[in-house]
């Protein structure tokens, strides 16, 4: 039967919300199964609560968590408390909210009872923390979310004072906290009923919307999109930054259109993904299909309604780029565009800043780096680890292969240490309105000068021992020399950009590298791969890597 992955959902494929919220409240988490307790990924914990994995003990827990976290670490300030448009959020935030309010905590939640970027979050912390100055109460937040996942899914995750993601000691500690909690049913938990936290002395309002919107000049030359008539098609994907877009267009008086402003819950407009689930994945081809097919059918036309199409996942952390002669851009083609534009225009940064990037993201970006003469830092999977650079502006761009990123004000002081979707969307359209190209033509220029890779990620089956031993191994374990007939120039079980356990292995030659890492939430390690070589040699690695990895862990 043909895939039905890029066409619009049906009603078989939607999730019911009155299950999905009664069992967020009936639902017991069983703690005897791994897979029901708590537990932070890169991105916070996530689950569901059809599969228990997601449910009010796991949010009352882990804010409780959280408040004895805060309280460890000296942290006195207000806590921002944000939410994205999936079904779990809302329930999920005002759980917080009982426990926030009932050990006193100082919250400030969103003035206009929307939804909330998670960077107009980290934006909100860095602004309150650089306000009040050093020695002065510090702030923090959660944002409840899970980013990009299907919409039964719901997330939690907490932004320490530094404005990014908690770091692997800070989310060990809460999730065995929460863990602990949990075991001893909840006794040690602090709660009041939801009006009372709502009339709490401590409960406060913030305008995230207007904080992060009218800051924008700051860190991109909106003038020169304004000047220009970039026409601008913005879609929100159902997802938080819906009513940022609109006020976008309108306080910056920008030619912008959002496609599409519906918010809900089971995302019945979205077209399937790859595996024909509803997934608001802004880089994925099958997600995007309806922007992908409406700037094509324009550009057929003759009508070119928009230069510029960008789609944001359901947090706006992530970003998605359709030009009328390329169409949805690869994320690495976006990320080494946007390297180069940025380190060439942005004067006002520190002239040492060094590029950051994930060890899985393309090698173009290595290449770019050195033909700008900047030093490149090569760092684990994870967000967190551009987080000090951002806030010194020795780090002034970091970015990931799954279409994240953020980089600094245009005077080289920090804009938010979380990924910015709305801020790489509105990039591209200052990259258009400067250099007269498109993001995707100023990528052909690069790869004549660079060459063009050819990238894949894949899955191989690996069992949960298969997967930890992967997770530890060490270069010596690898005793290939040569890879798809070049020699091995490095394995790698430590970034290079910082000395960080990768989780996994990262093979390089001279024109291809592959790098594989376990999954964390299935029985499987993807495999990233690369060629300079075309997709025959791709292949190639492909198959060598899988080869090479079986034969050390198995």
């Amino acid at each position: 039967m043909a895939s039905r992955a890029g066409t619009v959902a049906l009603p078989q494929d939607l999730v019911d919300i009155t299950a999905l919220l009664d069992a967020y409240y009936d639902v017991t988490p069983d703690l005897s199964d791994p897979a029901q307790r708590v537990a932070f990924g890169t991105s916070g914990h996530r689950g569901s609560s059809l599969k228990a994995s997601f449910n009010e003990g796991h949010i009352l827990a882990i804010t409780q968590a959280i408040v004895e976290y805060r309280a460890g670490q000296g942290i006195t300030g207000p806590l921002f408390l944000a939410k994205d448009t999936h079904g779990l959020s809302e329930p999920a935030q005002n759980s917080a909210l009982e426990v926030l309010a009932a050990n006193g905590v100082n919250v400030l939640i969103d003035a206009r009872h929307g939804y909330t970027p998670t960077p107009a979050l980290s934006h909100a912390i860095l602004k309150y923390n650089n306000e009040a100055g050093p020695g002065q109460p510090q702030a923090d937040g959660i944002v409840v979310t899970p980013s990009h996942n299907p919409p039964a899914d719901g997330g939690f995750k907490y932004n320490p004072p530094h404005g990014g993601p908690a770091d692997t000691d800070a989310t060990g500690w809460i999730a065995n906290r929460a863990n602990e909690l949990l075991e001893n049913g909840l006794r040690g938990v602090k709660r009041i009923p939801l009006n009372d936290a709502l009339k709490a002395d401590g409960t406060g309002k913030f305008d995230f919307l207007s904080s992060y919107v009218d800051d924008l000049p700051s860190v991109l030359d909106l003038d020169a999109i304004r000047t220009a008539g970039v026409r601008i098609g913005a879609d929100p994907m159902g997802g938080a930054s819906v009513d940022y877009w609109g006020e976008i267009g309108e306080r910056h008086q920008l030619d912008l259109t959002v496609v599409n402003p519906t918010v809900d819950p089971q995302w019945a407009f979205m077209t399937l993904d790859w595996d024909e689930k509803i997934r608001m994945d802004c880089s994925s081809p099958s997600a995007m299909a309806s922007l992908i097919k409406r700037m094509s059918d324009s550009a057929s036309a003759g009508t070119g309604a928009f230069d510029v199409a960008t789609g944001n996942d359901a947090d706006a952390d992530r970003h998605g780029i359709v030009t009328p002669d390329g169409g949805l851009m690869n994320p690495n083609h976006y990320l080494a565009v946007a390297i180069d534009y940025l380190y060439r225009n942005r004067t006002g940064w520190n002239p040492d800043s060094v590029v950051g990037k994930t060890l899985v993201s393309s090698s173009i970006i290595d290449r770019v780096a050195a033909g700008l003469g900047r030093k490149l830092v090569e760092v684990p999977v994870g967000f967190k680890w551009f987080v000090p650079g951002l806030l010194s502006g020795e780090g002034a761009f970091g970015g990931e292969e799954s279409a994240g990123a953020s980089f600094n004000k245009r005077d080289g002081s920090v804009w938010t240490t979380d990924k910015d979707g709305i801020l790489l969307a509105l990039l591209a359209s200052e990259i258009t309105s400067v250099t007269g190209k498109s993001p995707s033509q100023l990528y052909k220029g690069l790869t004549d000068q660079f060459g063009a890779p050819v990238y894949a990620r894949i899955d191989a089956a690996a069992t949960r021992e298969q997967k930890a031993k992967l997770g530890k191994l060490s270069a010596a374990d690898v005793t290939a020399t040569t890879l798809a007939g070049e020699d091995i120039t490095a394995k790698l079980t430590e970034a290079p950009g910082n000395g960080a356990s990768i989780g996994g292995l990262k093979v390089v030659t001279e024109n291809a590298w592959f790098a594989a890492r376990p999954s964390g939430t299935e029985d499987v390690y993807k495999i990233y791969a690369e060629s300079f070589k075309g997709a025959d040699h791709l292949k190639q690695v492909q198959e060598e890597a899988k080869a090479l990895v079986d034969g050390v862990i198995s």
